[in-house]
């Protein structure tokens, strides 16, 4: 009687032995199977679906907003428009603000951002950028008759509104502006002129577009950076082979032209060059 409880005791020991192992090694092969698949599974999804889909803000003109007729429109949404048109791929935007733009992005509810992302060491160790396709600076905006801030190191302890992820915010807060969090330019522009920030650091491009379109004479450009800033599409790591794919239509379009005339339109001069 001994005897066969003390093999039943094995056999059993030795069944959850084994099956133990086999839970360990399915689980280790679809862990490699999933990141050796990782690099070309989304973009073969992509393809499958025939829909590419995009984050964006829609309310950050003349990259991504509403124009008069409630379309969303703007440079960037034209840009990556015209790289899926290629791509044989229809878009679907995803509009999202942009302190929740990278949270969507890490969660996959959309394959890539279109909205100005600015290209920097802390973004590269986390994401994949393609080739940039607008080129822009930094400049310092302040209200019309201030005559304190007149460089960048001159918003030490003032209070500068910004979007709180942005590059520009990282700029404002390296002088030691006190940031006061905004979801967009509008909204920091608007916040200057209540007088509840003093100045915000924003895309050259944009800014003047704001003005021009605006006819907002309240601001002025205080000071523009030397620095010049890249902006590309933004991906998950592990996306090797959409980004190439989309780099290779953006040569396309810079080669033929395509990308300088989508410039033109939104700019007047050719923004996709340095």
């Amino acid at each position: 009687m001994k005897k066969q409880i003390f093999l039943i005791s094995i056999l059993l020991t030795f069944a959850f032995i084994l099956a133990g192992c086999g839970g360990t090694d399915q689980e280790n092969n679809a862990g490699n199977k999933a990141n050796n698949n990782q690099t070309g599974a989304l973009f073969d999804e992509i393809k499958d679906k025939g829909v590419l889909t995009v984050g964006t803000e829609g309310t950050y003109a003349p990259y991504t907003f509403h124009n008069e007729e409630d379309k969303l429109t703007g440079y960037d949404v034209e840009v990556i428009k015209e790289v899926a048109k290629r791509m044989d791929l229809k878009v679907e935007f995803m509009e999202t603000q942009w302190d929740s733009m990278f949270a969507g992005l890490n969660s996959k509810r959309f394959d890539l951002i279109a909205n100005q992302v600015g290209i920097n060491e802390d973004r590269l160790a986390n994401y994949e950028f393609s080739e940039p396709y607008t080129y822009s600076s930094a400049v310092l905006v302040v209200p019309k008759d201030n005559s304190d801030i007149t460089t960048f190191e001159d918003l030490k302890d003032k209070k500068a509104a910004q979007s709180l992820t942005s590059n520009y915010g990282a700029i404002a807060q390296e002088n030691g502006a006190e940031i006061v969090g905004v979801e967009g330019l509008a909204q920091s522009i608007e916040l200057i002129k209540q007088g509840r920030a003093e100045a915000t650091v924003n895309d050259k491009l944009a800014v003047l577009d704001y003005i021009k379109s605006k006819g907002d004479t309240s601001i002025k450009i205080a000071a523009s950076s030397d620095d010049v800033s890249e902006m590309a599409f933004t991906f998950n790591k592990g996306n090797e082979d959409l980004v190439k794919a989309i780099n290779e239509q953006l040569a396309a379009m810079r080669d033929d032209g395509t990308l300088a005339k989508i410039s033109q339109e939104w700019f007047g001069e050719d923004v996709s060059t340095k």
